[in-house]
């Protein structure tokens, strides 16, 4: 099977399958869902929408979030992994954003890597989630998920990964194909144990046609 046969496979199963796919993480609005996203990295999204609501009744803007220290952020996020870098980064976040762009999150891949905390998976996320442009993050489901399948081949990197599935599948479903993969990956293709008897993509999965 060709890695073209497989993505059309891939996209053919999940448009009937899943033809709604959204991220699991609670906001509404897109510094709220800044916030999410920067807590979520290796961290559950149950988990992060346990903390925000109490993040965001304090700090229900960025100019409120300016107000606090990494102290006042680290009390409401010490169940949530790493906690000093993320209290930080927050607090981070929340002045450069209001610094350089009057507080206002920007919808451009490169103008968002400036904020703290915002690395290129967490910008392509906000791009595609709030602003619905044509946009691959790659998270560890996504990476893992994509390699399995045999779409991503020989990736060593997220960026290998966004490249390759960037390029095979139509940019008017790259949003909705992140989410695809990331949910096959938490509920289905699980890292230590893959739940491959349950699984609708057998039929053209790298992984499973070697296990046979």
């Amino acid at each position: 099977m060709t890695k073209k046969e497989r993505f059309e496979k891939f996209i053919e199963y999940f448009k009937v399958h899943m033809p709604v796919a959204e991220t699991e993480l609670n906001y509404s609005t897109p510094y709220e869902l800044l916030v999410a996203v920067i807590l979520s990295a290796q961290c559950t999204d149950k988990r992060v929408n346990i903390l925000t609501p109490a993040i965001f009744e304090k700090y229900p803007t960025v100019f409120d979030m300016k107000t606090a220290t990494p102290e006042d952020i680290f009390h409401l996020i010490k169940t949530c992994s790493y906690p000093n870098n993320k209290s930080k980064h927050l607090v981070g976040m929340a002045n450069v954003l209001i610094e350089e762009f009057k507080g206002v999150v920007p919808d451009d891949i490169k103008e968002l890597q400036k904020l703290p905390g915002v690395g290129r998976k967490t910008a392509n996320v906000i791009t595609s989630v709030v602003f619905n442009k044509p946009a691959m993050a790659v998270d560890t489901h996504v990476f893992r998920v994509s390699a399995r399948i045999g779409l991503a081949t020989n990736s060593k990197t997220p960026l290998d990964t966004e490249k390759q599935l960037v390029k095979y599948i139509p940019e008017e479903l790259l949003s909705i194909a992140h989410h695809w993969l990331i949910l096959h990956g938490r509920y289905v293709c699980n890292a230590r144990k893959p739940k491959c008897f349950h699984c609708g993509l057998t039929e053209f999965c790298a992984f499973y046609e070697r296990m046979e």
